[in-house]
């Protein structure tokens, strides 16, 4: 099958961009693949963070054409064009947010127009975590040209179903990430960070609020009335930082919570995820979480709360702990039980089997069945 990726890809930086590269990967052992990335992503002024380029190696870097301006409406047809040039059978696209509905709508047209070739979206999110006026009508148009759709939640599938009652789809569970290389032994990973703890929690990812990093600094004074830990923030935020550090300094948790505002790149995403005990998920919504996938690529257990298909995933008492959302109380119950119950060797067993079902050649078969007899 001749098969285009459009997405994020690198240069850009990201995880729906290692999502890109690892797919590309998969899809190549059987498929001709070639990938379709953005020459501009986001406008300056719509992009929260210090810079939309990765700022690691190119060691998993795949090849990509910079054809697409998210706002200019011409070079989606000339991105057009060139795709079609390239006769593809197949278009899978990486949707996350529909600010990008009207460029991968008008590319899904034009292609489908000029060649024949079918469409699938692969979807993180079909209602978005943060509505904006248009998501709606944006979403619509960029369905109408839509063939086949994978979800890889429960929770998507049914935002699906209501959205789009007649979609042909699979639901496929989002892939182990396996683009950070291996992990370090713990306490190594710990001297690297110079970390002395005995406990160590991560929270890793973009802040943004919907993630509920203030309602896991509303557990912290809970969870240290019973036992002491540190906490480690890793990532970019996406919002105001600043009330973030008002909390921790209202909590006196400054020795307790140690922030990393920063993009993390590719080569030292492992260090963090080595260095801890357990992930902790304290999301408002959600539906599904790359963070898990990476978590279990280096054997992590995860605390999550219930939202979206968190729960899909991290199994309550196997591989992990669910609680309920915006429950700083419940959250901190959580930890305090995976600490005081040493449940930690046993989740990571646990996370070892689990995680095999999470695989990249699942994702493929999947498209495979769904598209394979009618191209």
């Amino acid at each position: 099958m001749n098969i285009v990726i459009i997405g994020t890809a690198y240069p850009l930086r990201g995880g729906i961009a290692h999502y890109v590269a690892l797919l590309h990967k998969h899809l190549s052992k059987r498929h001709h693949v070639e990938i379709v990335t953005f020459s501009r992503q986001y406008p300056k002024f719509l992009f929260p963070g210090k810079t939309q380029d990765e700022q690691g190696g190119a060691e998993n870097a795949v090849p990509s054409e910079q054809l697409i301006d998210s706002i200019n409406p011409f070079t989606w047809h000339s991105a057009a064009k060139a795709i079609a040039r390239k006769k593809p059978e197949l278009l899978i696209f990486k949707y996350w947010m529909p600010f990008f509905a009207p460029c991968f709508g008008v590319i899904s047209m034009l292609v489908r127009r000029w060649t024949g070739a079918k469409v699938l979206f692969i979807c993180d999110n079909v209602i978005p975590h943060e509505k904006r006026p248009g998501d709606t009508v944006f979403t619509r148009f960029a369905f109408r040209y839509v063939d086949y759709f994978i979800v890889q939640s429960k929770a998507v599938e049914d935002d699906l179903k209501k959205f789009h009652p007649s979609a042909r789809y699979r639901l496929v569970p989002h892939p182990v990430y396996e683009i950070f290389g291996e992990g370090l032994v713990k306490s190594d990973a710990r001297a690297k960070l110079g970390l002395t703890d005995e406990r160590v929690m991560l929270f890793f990812g973009y802040v943004r609020r919907y993630k509920g990093l203030h309602i896991l600094l509303d557990a912290m004074p809970k969870i240290l009335e019973k036992l002491k830990v540190k906490l480690l923030v890793v990532g970019e935020f996406y919002g105001d930082e600043e009330k973030y550090r008002a909390q921790i300094a209202e909590y006196k948790l400054q020795n307790n919570v140690l922030v990393h505002s920063d993009y993390v790149p590719n080569d030292k995403v492992g260090l963090y995820f080595s260095a801890c005990d357990v992930v902790v998920l304290p999301y408002i919504s959600a539906t599904q979480s790359g963070i898990v996938q990476i978590a279990y690529q280096f054997n992590k257990p995860v605390i999550a709360t219930d939202v979206g298909g968190l729960s899909e995933v991290v199994l309550d008492g196997t591989t992990g702990f669910i609680v309920p959302p915006e429950q700083p109380q419940a959250f901190a119950n959580a930890v305090v039980k995976f600490y005081k119950e040493q449940r930690e060797a046993e989740f990571v067993s646990n996370v070892k089997t689990e995680k095999k079902k999470y695989t990249w050649d699942a994702l493929v078969a999947g498209i495979e069945e769904l598209v394979g007899n009618r191209l």
